[in-house]
């Protein structure tokens, strides 16, 4: 079997589970103030299914959103800050300002899908905004004062300048985007068949013939941008539609991808967190592990 077909297949099962991660344990540490309304404080636990990661710009801290919590990383270790739920679409929209998606923990009241939530204490306390019971965003961005989703219950990529009410951009069949730090018009979208780009919002996809094929893509504030293959290979470039160059393998099945900085890249993959300050050439363990 070709290798090209090998990532088209591995794509192909990633959109049959919804891009659900699964069998990925980390182990972390638990210090005081980790928020873990879900059950008792124990001196160990585990960040199961990472299903985001975000850099506060306030003080570089890094988040990853889990199946059992939002967790801040620092200092080789990570602290779950949030009660105990499923956050299936996690994004920083600025200063301990998060957006997330996903499912209320074991025991919590309301709808299997808590639709958009806002915490904006650092991923503390949370607050539904909207489409609770309707929506469950496995990806989601804010950019140009605008939320992005793409709803796993519908498949619609969705959009909303109030967080509140939403439109519908398209239905295309797309695993993750990201959307141009130059306008709100331009986005760029990994699919079974290859990177797709839209000029018109999201409303139509074309090929990018010049990337590989990818299940992750981000784009930095600087216009850098990075994607990875099913294999775990990451690639960055300066435009959506010019060369893509080569850089590290994450070393397995990648399970989340966000670029800060045309230098600074964060993933997860194979049960570790992952930093490159080097574009992409080199990752190193951001927990001690």
């Amino acid at each position: 079997m070709s290798r090209q077909r090998s990532i088209l297949l591995a794509v192909a099962g990633l959109f049959a589970v919804g891009l659900v991660v699964v069998g990925v344990f980390l182990a972390v540490r638990t210090g005081p103030g980790s928020g873990d309304a879900g059950g008792p404080a124990a001196a160990a636990q585990e960040m199961e299914h990472i299903h985001g990661i975000g850099v506060d710009p306030g003080d570089g801290t890094v988040y990853a959103g889990t199946h059992y919590g939002l967790f801040r990383i620092a200092d080789g270790a990570a602290t779950r800050v949030s009660e105990v739920q499923d956050y299936m679409g996690f994004t920083v929209a600025g200063p301990g300002h998060f957006l997330a998606s996903g499912h209320p923990g074991e025991g919590q009241d309301g709808p299997s899908s808590v639709g958009l939530i806002e915490s904006t204490d650092g991923g503390e306390t949370w607050e539904t905004l909207s489409l609770s019971g309707e929506a469950d965003f496995h990806a989601l961005e804010f950019r140009h004062d605008r939320v992005y989703g793409l709803n796993s219950m519908t498949g619609q990529l969705l959009t909303s300048s109030d967080k509140q009410s939403w439109e519908e951009l398209s239905q295309a069949e797309v695993a993750d985007f990201a959307v141009s730090p130059e306008g709100p018009d331009e986005l760029v979208a990994t699919t079974e068949q290859g990177l797709t780009r839209s000029a018109d919002g999201g409303a139509t996809f074309e090929i990018v013939e010049s990337a590989p094929v990818m299940v992750f893509v981000s784009w930095a504030d600087d216009g850098a941008l990075a994607g990875v293959t099913p294999d775990g290979v990451v690639y960055t470039a300066l435009e959506p539609d010019g060369e893509w160059t080569e850089g590290a393998s994450l070393g397995g099945q990648p399970e989340a991808l966000t670029i800060a900085s045309g230098t600074q890249i964060y993933a997860a993959a194979n049960g570790a967190v992952l930093a490159s300050g080097d574009g992409g050439a080199t990752f190193s363990p951001l927990l001690g592990q």
